[in-house]
């Protein structure tokens, strides 16, 4: 770059409003000096080595909120799932542990379209499609999010390579946004095939907000499941992303991550012990004990607050009094 336009550069940054606008800059990272960290002046843009973005000050408030209170996970994530998607005009939606995290369960949703009991095998692959095909040039480092459900990749670089890789093992087609122009295999033409084969698309956008419009339109593109960072261009926690696309696929992918114990664990519920566990969590305010063996449930009464374990032994008096 000529030295003229790297000082036209400068100067724009200068009189642009900052993203850190809200932080107190580099002096005010007391929590990070406490430990010998300096904190640093970014000019890299929003990568995780140094910490993704900075979140708004209203995000920070949200989580101070909601730090507050205990809620039952899975509802809180399937209500935010549909919550997002609504905002956004997508079918389906969830909130992953990260762009990473989004590659591993959408890899999982695509090898067993939301089966219970394929999830629980994983990462065995018996009787399951295992192949995800990805072109040479969008190899990115991140393969190994892939490869943990058991999976295969099968690398392509023509059209041709494409037609031939198709199979019935093939579960997914893996495409790298940010690498559109180094592929010999447009998107477009991407996503047509995956269509006319019945295979699972897949895209990692996981940098590429904003502009905001960019997370509906890959899916109106006609891709199945897209991945985004949450703590990059949309400035939420460093620790956070989003799956979006086909509503299926999404709720297939809710129950291989957290709290449900990673990829592809299952749970198995008697009916005695989820008589109780579904009475109480269906009373006011509803309850949430731990299911730790058949006929017993765990109470943990030090996570409680004020007279609330007066109320869950009040619950467990009048459900058992009653079976």
């Amino acid at each position: 770059m000529k030295r003229r336009r790297v000082l036209q550069a400068v100067a724009a940054v200068a009189g642009a409003p900052s993203l850190g606008a809200a932080a107190s800059g580099i002096d005010g990272g007391s929590v990070y000096t406490r430990l010998g960290v300096k904190p640093l002046i970014n000019g890299m843009g929003t990568v995780t080595v140094v910490g993704g973005s900075l979140m708004p000050p209203e995000v920070v408030r949200a989580m101070e909120e909601a730090s507050r209170h205990f809620v039952f996970v899975p509802d809180l994530q399937k209500k935010a799932g549909a919550r997002i998607a609504e905002l956004l005009d997508v079918p389906g939606a969830m909130v992953t542990a990260g762009a990473a995290s989004a590659i591993a369960v959408a890899t999982a949703a695509a090898m067993t379209r939301g089966d219970q009991k394929k999830i629980s095998q994983l990462p065995d692959t018996t009787g399951l499609p295992f192949e995800v095909i990805q072109q040479k040039s969008h190899r990115c480092g991140y393969e190994p999010q892939i490869l943990l459900n058991g999976a295969k990749i099968v690398t392509v670089e023509t059209r041709e390579d494409l037609d031939r890789a198709i199979g019935e093992r093939t579960a997914m087609m893996f495409f790298l946004n940010k690498a559109e122009p180094d592929g010999q295999i447009k998107s477009d033409e991407w996503v047509r095939v995956a269509k006319e084969r019945g295979v699972v698309s897949f895209n990692d956008a996981a940098a590429d907000v904003p502009p905001r419009e960019h997370l509906s339109r890959y899916l109106r593109q006609g891709f199945d499941l897209v991945a985004f960072s949450g703590g990059k261009g949309l400035r939420g926690p460093q620790c956070s992303g989003l799956l979006l696309g086909r509503k299926d696929l999404i709720d297939g992918a809710h129950t291989c991550i957290s709290p449900f114990g990673g990829i592809g664990r299952g749970m198995k519920v008697g009916k005695e012990e989820k008589q109780v566990h579904e009475q109480l969590q269906a009373g006011d305010p509803p309850i949430h004990v731990l299911l730790t063996g058949p006929g017993k449930l765990t109470v943990s009464v030090w996570t409680m607050r004020g007279d609330e374990h007066r109320i869950v032994a009040r619950r467990l008096r009048d459900i058992l009094a009653a079976a």
